[in-house]
């Protein structure tokens, strides 16, 4: 086969489906159009025409969550046949499917260019379970043409649930299970979502400007007859934007993190790298559904305390934080008194750690330059270290997110002065 030709066949279809469905479209303009390279990591779209791979879970997984497929075929059966695919699989369809038509308009005249142009909505494949999440997360399509996507929050159905108990715990009577599903449906996801709606709503009232999108604003919710929170609504705080180098990542996660404890009065808890994102303004952080207000006293609603005092003995954090006292990698008595409490503490711990390799959250690839062996990074273990064990434990240099923000601005302010001095040595 002449590749040149096939290759030009190729475009002229995919430009033929770009001028008729996608050049008025905002978001591709911006996000295919004038950069189409992809860079590093998940794309924000991907193209395909005819036999070119086009395998649903295969897409899935090289889309980040939002982003779109465009198909291309000359044939209908092959088009037909993956949109039964991607109508199954984690996406809906925003533009199609459709065909466009060249040539004599009639019947037997003509060609046709089949298309689909399909999002990916879900945060796992369909009937996949993951660590990372726990609700029916999802985005939604806006209510007017031109508005924002919405992510919708809520409890999963107790099926699922059930399903995911009993891939955890195959040993465990099937009674149990349900009777365990039931409670996390009908009493601990309600009340959760219940609070992290609370929490969108004290962050909306007293976050400073600065930092209002870099946490999700709620945008509505529904309620059960006991006044549980059963769906949320909130805006998309989505991956992308320009690439950040591992030192100004690690600045904006202690700067909100700063914020969110001495200003507002939030501890989050579950300061996962899952929890955190990159957008077109920065680092923002979600899921603030195990979130406290610092100072709040848990012991007025029983079923809380008692939830809390299992999250606090459970989690992955308090579960990490235990190891490493007891093997001696953390000796600050500042992060040893938060074990098992509810604390600033564990939320400063956490981030330490987590900034020093970001790229464990595969969505970050392409938007940290992560280097291990690179000054900075070597520059925050060092930092790291200090915050778990200090030279001097009675009085320990890192005892809040401020600390860490004020450690990371001196190896920066180090970095720039390093910096001048091998540019005035090169000049001599």
């Amino acid at each position: 086969m002449d590749f040149n030709r096939r290759d030009s066949k190729r475009q002229t279809s995919l430009d033929r489906v770009v001028a008729a469905v996608l050049s008025r479209d905002a978001e591709f303009k911006h996000l295919f159009a004038s950069a189409p390279v992809r860079r590093e990591g998940q794309a924000d779209y991907l193209l395909a025409v005819g036999d070119e791979p086009h395998d649903a879970d295969h897409i899935f997984g090289q889309l980040r969550w939002g982003g779109q497929f465009v198909y291309v075929s000359s044939h209908g059966r092959q088009a037909a046949e993956a949109v039964k695919q991607f109508g199954e699989r984690g996406f809906v369809f925003v533009r199609g499917p459709g065909c466009i038509r060249e040539g004599i308009p009639l019947p037997f005249f003509g060609s046709k260019t089949h298309y689909f142009v399909a999002r990916k909505v879900q945060l796992t494949l369909p009937r996949e379970f993951s660590d990372r999440f726990t609700y029916q997360v999802q985005l939604i399509a806006p209510e007017r043409p031109g508005a924002e996507w919405q992510v919708l929050k809520e409890v999963p159905h107790t099926d699922r649930v059930a399903a995911r108990l009993r891939k955890r715990f195959p040993d465990v009577a099937e009674e149990i299970i349900l009777k365990r599903s039931r409670k996390f449906t009908e009493k601990i996801f309600p009340l959760f979502l219940t609070r992290e709606a609370a929490m969108l709503q004290i962050l909306e009232r007293d976050l400073p400007a600065k930092y209002a999108g870099k946490v999700p604003r709620l945008l509505d919710m529904e309620t059960d007859g006991r006044g549980y929170v059963r769906r949320l609504k909130m805006n998309w705080l989505r991956n992308g934007g320009k690439t950040l180098s591992q030192l100004e990542f690690a600045r904006q996660c202690a700067e909100l993190l700063h914020v969110l404890h001495d200003t507002v009065g939030v501890i989050h808890l579950d300061l996962r790298l899952d929890n955190i994102v990159i957008t077109e303004r920065g680092v923002g952080f979600v899921d603030f559904g195990s979130s406290v207000r610092v100072g709040e006293n848990l012991a007025e609603n029983p079923l809380l305390e008692t939830l809390y005092e299992e999250l606090m003995r459970t989690s992955e954090i308090q579960r990490m934080l235990s190891h490493m006292t007891l093997s001696g990698n953390v000796t600050s008595p500042i992060i040893q008194n938060g074990y098992q409490k509810v604390d600033k503490s564990v939320d400063f711990f956490y981030l330490s750690l987590q900034l020093n390799d970001p790229l464990k959250n595969p969505d970050f690839r392409g938007l940290v330059d992560f280097n291990p062996t690179s000054r900075e990074a070597i520059a925050l273990k060092r930092m790291t270290d200090e915050v778990l064990r200090p030279k001097d434990i009675k009085n320990p240099r890192f005892r809040s997110a401020g600390d860490i923000l004020n450690g990371i601005q001196r190896i920066a302010d180090a970095q720039v002065a390093s910096d001048a001095v091998e540019v005035q040595t090169a000049g001599v």
